[in-house]
């Protein structure tokens, strides 16, 4: 008999796949997804709202007491303007005061002292005076940043710098 020829067999090839490449995308991929899940999620800072002092129809629990409340309107020409409350119905009404220790430093301590005092009342010894300011587009930046140095001098930790007017407070600027 003759030799026959015998079949060349192929090669077996592994059947093996190296996945290393595929868990890094996946790890990648996952950490991606829970970054992006938890950075979607919307984080509010509370501003500004502060506690019951008490709860009636009028006020509601989320409104501040008129009481707390200075407004500061900066204009032009080193003009400083100042009310307590609300503008319609005012506590102190609007008056013109200077910079300096005798102008609105002065106004600042004495609203803070009668507020500390008006909050120890109702039994929230801590809870001191907020300020409002507004600056005018005719003020200048260092009338701000002299403002600013009057809320650190007096010890005020609750202020705002707001740049929206109400209608009323624009006549009181240009009345004056």
């Amino acid at each position: 008999m003759k030799n026959l020829p015998q079949k060349v067999r192929s090669k077996k090839l592994s059947s093996r796949v190296d996945l290393t490449a595929m868990v890094s995308v996946s790890f990648l991929l996952i950490i991606f997804f829970m970054l992006v899940g938890e950075l979607s999620k919307s984080k509010i800072m509370e501003f500004g709202r502060p506690d019951c002092i008490d709860e009636d129809q009028r006020r509601g629990c989320y409104m501040t007491d008129e009481n707390r409340n200075m407004t500061i309107l900066l204009d032009d020409n080193d003009r400083i303007i100042t009310y307590t409350g609300l503008l319609f119905v005012p506590i102190d009404s609007p008056k013109e005061v200077g910079y300096g220790k005798n102008g609105i430093r002065k106004k600042i301590f004495e609203r803070n002292k009668k507020v500390l005092e008006y909050s120890a009342q109702l039994g929230k010894p801590n809870n001191g005076l907020i300020v409002v300011i507004k600056p005018s587009k005719k003020s200048n930046y260092g009338n701000l940043v002299e403002i600013l140095d009057e809320m650190k001098i007096a010890g005020i930790n609750t202020y705002s710098v707001v740049d929206d007017f109400t209608p009323e407070e624009a006549k009181l600027l240009a009345s004056n």
